[in-house]
């Protein structure tokens, strides 16, 4: 849930300058070049209706993860408060051993949450992505996505939390930092076999038709030591409008990814400017570093969500049927106080993401050289990102640098290379 897809590819200065299909950028004249109205200008190629648009929609979001965190309770309310869990444990605990009754627990509150939470999914997922114009599917083929979806929670995320309340029954008050360990490993794994075995699941990859592009991207990921020897063409327009590009996988498994919405969407130099933010992500190794953040957040959270734990259980676990943390019954309780503590982490998350995401920006402004290329991008990722919120806001709730931040960013770039000119 909370890790961006990372990483692509970018153009090397002495390629694009002999090649027909990427144009040279255009430096400013120092002396009349204005930083702020050059900024400006490309604000306003938004219309006062598409920002209108835009804000609602990102606005929206900061209300919906407050009904989701509610949600959540009424959610663990159902299992604990209303004896759900209390009627799982007795069917599942006919079962033989210990493993066994363990995971069909799991597998079962996975699949009732879903069922539970589906009214709220379908409509942030379904109708909000339609009211604001950016989704292509009908309800059959998102339902089909989103079913997907729980089949692979239930096989992969019934197996992580077997292995996590093996781990609370084997080690006791230890147990969150062998959980934090388990559930890394699960996102080493899963950002391995991702590219290869659960995106197919989803779009359809086919090779990029041979071509000057695909020449491009492909030398200068060689020339920027991303080890791909294809190209990735998949058809995210038969879900969204979204544009994007990825860097994708460890290993031999690393992925170069591109979206057909961002080919169909975006000019040649454009594209180069994506190339040179995700192929920053690679070179600057957000990957590794990103997993080691969100492993050290997931210890934080695992420390706090074990004491909590300890002082709930010990209050109700009687009125709620659980013997201690072992037992699996605890799970809905273990669920929704780590959704408590991301949702107030949620901050921290998002500066994490956006400190990387604007040194990926940085790094792309330097490879690509498009500053006016880049910013063009910028407004249309600003279809759905509010493109000028207040410092604060931009602080707490927003996970990728503001449309204006990053135009800002472009233009700043393009007056200091003409000064060096």
């Amino acid at each position: 849930m909370l890790l961006s897809k990372l990483t692509l590819l970018i153009l090397l200065l002495s390629c694009w300058l002999a090649s027909p299909v990427w144009a040279a950028p255009e430096l400013a004249d120092t002396a009349s070049f204005d930083i702020e109205a050059a900024t400006r200008h490309h604000l306003d190629t938004l219309t006062p209706a598409q920002k209108a648009s835009s804000d609602a929609y990102f606005e929206g979001g900061y209300w919906l993860q407050l009904w989701e965190m509610l949600y959540a309770l009424g959610v663990a309310a159902v299992f604990l408060g209303l004896g759900l869990s209390r009627q799982m444990k007795s069917w599942t605990a006919r079962l033989p051993g210990k493993a066994l009754p363990t995971f069909a627990y799991a597998a079962l509150y996975l699949l009732l949450s879903y069922l539970l939470t589906f009214p709220l999914s379908v409509y942030r997922s379904y109708f909000r992505e339609h009211q604001y114009g950016l989704s292509n599917q009908s309800f059959g083929e998102w339902l089909g996505d989103d079913l997907k979806g729980l089949a692979l929670s239930l096989v992969f995320g019934s197996l992580l939390l077997l292995a996590l309340y093996a781990a609370i029954r084997r080690t006791g008050r230890r147990w969150w930092v062998w959980a934090t360990a388990i559930t890394a490993t699960f996102l080493v794994l899963q950002t391995f076999v991702a590219p290869v075995f659960i995106k197919p699941l989803f779009n359809h990859y086919t090779t990029l038709p041979a071509g000057p592009i695909r020449n491009q991207i492909l030398s200068m990921a060689r020339a920027n030591s991303v080890p791909a020897d294809n190209v990735y063409l998949f058809d995210a327009s038969k879900q969204t409008k979204r544009i994007s590009a990825n860097v994708s996988g460890l290993g031999s498994t690393i992925r170069v990814s591109l979206n057909d919405n961002l080919l169909e969407r975006c000019s040649p130099a454009e594209v180069q400017a994506v190339m040179g933010h995700e192929l920053g992500h690679y070179v600057l190794n957000h990957i590794e570093k990103m997993m080691i953040y969100f492993a050290l957040l997931l210890a934080l959270g695992f420390g706090t969500v074990n004491w909590a734990l300890h002082q709930l259980l010990a209050r109700y676990g009687t009125r709620w049927n659980i013997t201690g943390l072992a037992d699996i019954g605890s799970l809905p309780l273990l669920v929704v106080l780590f959704s408590a503590y991301y949702f107030l982490a949620t901050p921290i998350f998002n500066n994490v993401i956006r400190t990387q995401e604007l040194e990926a920006d940085i790094f792309g402004l330097n490879a690509a050289r498009q500053p006016d290329a880049f910013a063009s991008i910028a407004m249309k990722l600003s279809e759905y990102r509010k493109i000028e919120p207040g410092p604060w806001e931009e602080f707490f709730f927003f996970d990728h640098p503001s449309g204006h931040t990053r135009v800002l960013t472009a233009m700043r770039w393009k007056a200091e290379q003409s000064k060096a000119q």
